[in-house]
C-alpha cells in the first residue's frame, strides 16, 4: 500500500516530463492516489501527449487561475471527470514576462506585467485553493512550490517577489484553514532545467552556485527528490505540519558563501 493510498490529488501545471509537476503525478500515482492533472491554452496539447505515458493516463482538465470562470466551474469540472473529493492539491504555476519582469530590469518593470506576475504567481494559490474547498475532505494537504524568495537572486527580479508573495499566502491559508483540517506547505527546490527556469535571463548561474555550494550535491536534471518532497507533505507522514517551508536543494540554504 502507498502512503497516497485512495487520496485524489489535482496537479496542476504539468507541460513535460522534466517539469516538478509531471515527477510528482507519477510518484503520486505510484504511491496509490488518483491524480487529474491541469494547464490551459496552448499549453494542454503538451500536457495532454505527456500524460498518456503516465499508468493510468489521468484526466486532463483545462484550468486557467486568471479566468473567474474556470474557478467557479472547478469543482464541477472535477466531479465531471469521476473526482468526488479532493484531498490534495499541488501548485506548480508561476508566470512573469521574461522581457520586463525578470533578466535586470527591476527598477523600471511596469506594474500591470508586477500584478500579472502577483496573480498568476500567488493570489493563484489563494484562488485555487477556494475553488478546491467545496470537494475536501477531512484531511487536505495543499503544496506550492518556490525558489526560496527568502533572500534575492540575479535576474529574478520580480518572480522573487511573486515566490515571496506564494510563501507568505501558503502561512496565511494554514493560519485561516487549519481549524477545517487543511495543511498548507512550500517545498522550496533547487534549480532544475525546466521550461520554467530557461525562460529566465541568466539562470544557468544558478547551477554553478548549486555546483559549488551544495553539500548533497545537486543534479539539475533530476525533478524526482523535489516530487518526492512535495509527494511527502501530500501524505498523512506530517499530520501536524503547515505554514512550512521545507528546502529540497541539497542543502544550499543552510550554507554560505
Amino acid at each position: 500500500m502507498g502512503i497516497l493510498e485512495g487520496k485524489s490529488i489535482l496537479v496542476t501545471g504539468v507541460t513535460h516530463k522534466t517539469s516538478i509537476a509531471y515527477q510528482v503525478a507519477k510518484i503520486a500515482q505510484e504511491q496509490g492516489a488518483t491524480v487529474v492533472v491541469s494547464n490551459f491554452g496552448r499549453a494542454m496539447s503538451l500536457t495532454k501527449r505527456v500524460s498518456q505515458s503516465l499508468d493510468p493516463a489521468p484526466a486532463v482538465i483545462e484550468l486557467n487561475v486568471t479566468d473567474d470562470e474556470h474557478l467557479a466551474n472547478l469543482a464541477y469540472t472535477l466531479r465531471e471527470n469521476g473526482i468526488e473529493k479532493i484531498d490534495g492539491i499541488v501548485h506548480s504555476i508561476a508566470y512573469a514576462n521574461p522581457e520586463t519582469a525578470l533578466g535586470g530590469g527591476f527598477l523600471t518593470t511596469p506594474w500591470p506585467d508586477v500584478a500579472n506576475a502577483l496573480q498568476v504567481s500567488a493570489y493563484s494559490l489563494a484562488s485555487l485553493t477556494m475553488a478546491c474547498k467545496p470537494l475536501f475532505s477531512d484531511d487536505v494537504s495543499v503544496v506550492g512550490l518556490t525558489f526560496d524568495a527568502r533572500i534575492s537572486w540575479p535576474t529574478y527580479d520580480w518572480m522573487g517577489v511573486a515566490k515571496a508573495a506564494l510563501e507568505s499566502t501558503s502561512r496565511y491559508l494554514a493560519r485561516y484553514l487549519g481549524s477545517e483540517g487543511v495543511r498548507c506547505n512550500i517545498v522550496a527546490a533547487g534549480p532544475l532545467d525546466t521550461i520554467a527556469k530557461k525562460a529566465i535571463p541568466g539562470s544557468n548561474t544558478f547551477n554553478d552556485t548549486w555546483s559549488d555550494r551544495s553539500p548533497l550535491g545537486w543534479d539539475t536534471t533530476d525533478a524526482v527528490p523535489t516530487a518526492k518532497g512535495v509527494v511527502a507533505l501530500l501524505s498523512d507522514w506530517f499530520p501536524k505540519t503547515t505554514g512550512e517551508m521545507i528546502h529540497v536543494d541539497g542543502g544550499v540554504h543552510s550554507t554560505g558563501g
